[in-house]
């Protein structure tokens, strides 16, 4: 009871002694209470001050209310020092400015609390704190093991990087060899043209003297301009360029093909060139040593064809299943391209085939040159004759790889020796005939001559005019004479003189050996008769000699005529004597032609139609 007086009652209502007892105990309680109160105050206020200072981050509203609630807390424990000391030294107005100044603070420290108090609410709690540092802690060792994979990431990363900084070295090494090796000269510029990086294959060092500097600066005038268009159209365009110039490298200079690509930034914009500037100096040497080479080649096998076509030699190869493979003429009536990639069994008839195919056999057999005459049907019926040389082709290592073979078409030379032979027969012949006419040539001059010097005379000029024509037919190899050279060989004594009085006229053609003898006998007495008695006996006296072709049924012929003008009148005459016997009877029995002989009063005409058959085609 006394004691829930002392809690919940007066002292007044205690005896004296005991009143004074309790007042002591309740002092002394008193006491101790606020001296704890204030130490656990000052001590509080000191753990939020260290509290603030260990959390430099926090926000500047959390921290200003921090310091205001220690101020708070601070200010409350001196208050309750005060009141310790009040109890045996009454500081009551001390007392009253701390408490005043504590419920200030208090009051302060409320309205901010109060102000932050949705979001104080909004704190987690305990557990949540609890769970939120258990997730907190998972994912940090989570974390922990991101970062040991990231470390081993890294590890792996770095030793991959220092391998593929060691191929990238090994690669910039061959790089530059292959371009050491090759001649080439890397370059950049920027959009003035200004040279800032350059790689040199003779020497790097010497680079370092074009960095900085413009093309107007490194390079003679002679050279400048086309290099200059071509960049700057690559700077304007966007279009990579190429040419070729005389340029001048670092070390040297040389012929250059440059390679000009523009470079861009990173808004696409062109900022510069990078050009590639590759010697072909050697390299053009060379071409123009191929260009003089191959000059003097195509002018060698132009040579070597044309001896061929000279010489009728035909050089072609074949390989080892006989296939053409190279031709340089005509041969077996073919042309070069006919032949080409064809078989013997596909170009020579069965007939001539057999002894060329196995001569060619032969040498492939044996490996050693064959030479053999051949006679070949062609394809349009004529026939040739060909001396050919055969020899192995062989390859740079030695291997047969088929046939050469050079071939010369004897066919002409057959010819003429088969012509020889005839003409020796035809001679043989002829030369009985010639007797026989020179032997009636001497009986009918000498039966219409007076005396020998006539005989002579007339005898000696009919001899000439028969060896005139035999040396025309001696000229074209007994082939033929033309009649145009015949009638000039026994006129041509008229010929030769100044204002001469005869004319020769007519086409080009080729009398038979048989025709030209006679015809000739026959215009040396039309001649002989003109000069001692018709238009050639006096100066203004003309003598045409024409012919033409004649149409005639089922055939041609040949129509000659003698024509006299200008010369004394002309009486026939009475009788008929040797050129006369010439000109109608041998004309008409030797060649079959029709002779018209007339003497009209102002001159000799004469017409000769010759059948077209004693016309020769020519050698």
């Amino acid at each position: 009871m006394p004691l829930l007086q002392w809690l919940f009652g007066s002292v007044d209502d205690l005896p004296l002694g005991a009143a004074m007892g309790w007042r002591l105990d309740w002092l002394a309680l008193h006491a101790v209470a606020d001296a704890f109160v204030a130490i656990g105050f000052l001590v509080s206020a000191f753990g939020i001050v260290i509290y603030i200072r260990r959390r430099p981050n926090m926000a500047r509203d959390y921290r200003t209310v921090a310091w205001l609630f220690a101020s708070f807390i601070f200010a409350g424990g001196i208050a309750h020092l005060i009141g310790v000391v009040t109890l045996w030294y009454p500081v009551y107005g001390l007392e009253g400015v701390a408490r005043a100044v504590t419920a200030s603070l208090a009051i302060l420290a409320v309205v901010l609390i109060w102000r932050r108090l949705p979001t104080l609410v909004r704190l987690p709690s305990s557990q949540e704190l609890s769970e939120a540092n258990s997730r907190l802690r998972r994912e940090a060792e989570s974390h922990e093991a991101t970062l040991r994979e990231l470390e081993a990431a890294r590890s792996e990363l770095e030793s991959h990087v220092a391998d593929r900084t060691r191929e990238l070295t090994l690669l910039n090494a061959r790089f530059q060899t292959a371009l050491h090796g090759a001649n080439v000269y890397l370059f950049s510029q920027d959009s003035d043209l200004r040279y800032t990086w350059l790689y040199s294959p003779d020497r790097e060092v010497a680079a370092a003297s074009w960095i900085g500097r413009t093309d107007d600066e490194v390079l003679p005038i002679a050279e400048r301009e086309a290099v200059l268009r071509a960049k700057q159209q690559v700077l304007q365009t966007g279009q990579a360029e190429d040419l070729e110039v005389s340029f001048v490298a670092p070390e040297r200079r040389g012929h250059f093909a440059l390679h000009i690509d523009p470079t861009f930034n990173a808004e696409g914009q062109i900022d510069g060139l990078t050009c590639a500037a590759i010697d072909v100096s050697r390299i053009r040497s060379l071409e123009s040593e191929q260009r003089r080479l191959t000059e003097e080649l195509g002018t060698t096998l132009q040579r070597y064809e044309t001896a061929l076509h000279g010489s009728n030699i035909t050089v072609f190869t074949q390989d080892r299943d006989l296939r053409y493979t190279t031709v340089s003429g005509p041969i077996f009536g073919l042309e070069p391209d006919a032949m080409l990639g064809r078989l013997d069994d596909e170009v020579l008839p069965l007939d001539s085939r057999g002894p060329i195919v196995t001569l060619k056999r032969e040498v492939l057999a044996s490996g050693q040159p064959r030479d053999g005459e051949f006679r070949t049907v062609s394809h349009k019926g004529g026939v040739n004759w060909y001396d050919i040389h055969m020899e192995p082709l062989r390859d740079v290592s030695g291997r047969l790889i088929g046939i050469t073979c050079a071939a010369v078409d004897t066919t002409a030379r057959k010819a003429g020796e088969a012509h020889l032979r005839d003409l020796m027969r035809e001679l043989t012949h002829r030369s009985k005939n010639l007797l026989a006419v020179i032997q009636a040539m001497a009986r009918q001059t000498a039966r219409h001559a007076g005396t020998t010097d006539t005989f002579l005379d007339q005898f000696g000029a009919r001899l000439q005019a028969l060896a005139a024509s035999h040396d025309l037919l001696v000229q074209e190899s007994w082939y033929g004479a033309s009649l145009t050279e015949l009638a000039r060989s026994q006129l041509g004594h008229h010929l030769d003189r100044e204002g001469a009085q005869v004319s020769v006229q007519g086409p080009p053609l080729l009398l038979k050996p048989e025709a030209a003898q006679s015809l000739g006998l026959a215009l040396h007495e039309l001649a002989t008769n003109a000069a001692k008695y018709g238009a050639l006996s006096v100066p203004q006296g003309r003598v045409a000699v024409s012919w033409r072709r004649l149409p005639m049924v089922g055939s041609e012929a040949i129509e000659v005529l003698w024509t006299e003008t200008g010369g004394p009148a002309v009486v026939e005459p009475g009788g008929r004597g040797f050129g006369r016997l010439v000109i109608e009877r041998n004309l008409a029995r030797t060649l079959e032609a029709d002779v018209e002989l007339t003497f009209p009063v102002e001159g000799v005409q004469c017409r000769i139609t010759i059948p077209a058959n004693h016309l020769a085609a020519g050698p």
